[in-house]
């Protein structure tokens, strides 16, 4: 049986990378593809006073459970279905349920920092790295946290100081060199996501046998 293939989306908070995966399905069908969010892998901090959860390093490799990523991500590769995690981003702790996650041809896996893993990188197929100028990502990042997370501006802002800033140069920003195609306006670059098509179809002819 052929494996399914893996395409990697990486780039910094608020660049666009979800956009470009919403594209990707919805132009190619959503069942074929499925998408897999880095952030339901972050670590459990229920455990941690509520008061102390917000001082975390979100933008660190280890504040993610890397290996149920990587044991999840080898199960969709193979063709079985798993239950993904589903976080609260306001409580910064996992929920009670999941979210079943069946075979589809191909998984689009996308975070910030899923380039870091040399392990995570080796089983990608395709690995897109999308790029956007800082201040675009940050105004992005906040009209995202207000409205979804419900977060305060001043807050949004000590944190991407403090941790948001700090770990993209550190880790983010170097993991770009391991990208096969880097892709400057996120989903807004239709001639990028245009090739992408034409590479995913080929991959799935291949795979198909045809």
């Amino acid at each position: 049986m052929s494996r399914n293939i893996l395409i990697g989306i990486a780039g910094g908070s608020g660049s666009g990378k979800t956009l470009v995966a919403r594209t990707i399905v919805r132009d190619l069908g959503s069942s074929r593809v499925t998408i897999v969010d880095q952030d339901s892998y972050y670590r459990d901090l229920d455990d941690i006073p509520i008061a102390d959860r917000d001082l975390r390093n979100f933008d660190h490799p280890d504040a993610f459970d890397n290996d149920l990523l990587k044991q999840h991500v080898r199960r969709l590769i193979d063709g079985q279905s798993i239950e993904q995690p589903i976080y609260d981003y306001t409580r910064h702790a996992r929920l009670k349920e999941t979210k079943t996650v069946g075979d589809h041809a191909v998984i689009v896996l996308e975070g910030i920092l899923i380039f870091v893993d040399e392990e995570l990188r080796e089983m990608m197929d395709i690995k897109l790295f999308i790029d956007a100028d800082p201040d675009i990502r940050l105004v992005r990042r906040i009209e995202r946290d207000v409205r979804e997370r419900g977060r305060a501006i001043e807050t949004i802002l000590r944190q991407y100081q403090a941790t948001v800033r700090p770990m993209h140069l550190q880790f983010v920003e170097p993991s770009k060199r391991y990208a096969d195609l880097i892709v400057p306006e996120g989903g807004h670059n239709r001639v990028a996501i245009d090739l992408m098509k034409v590479k995913i179809k080929d991959l799935l002819r291949e795979r198909d046998g045809g």
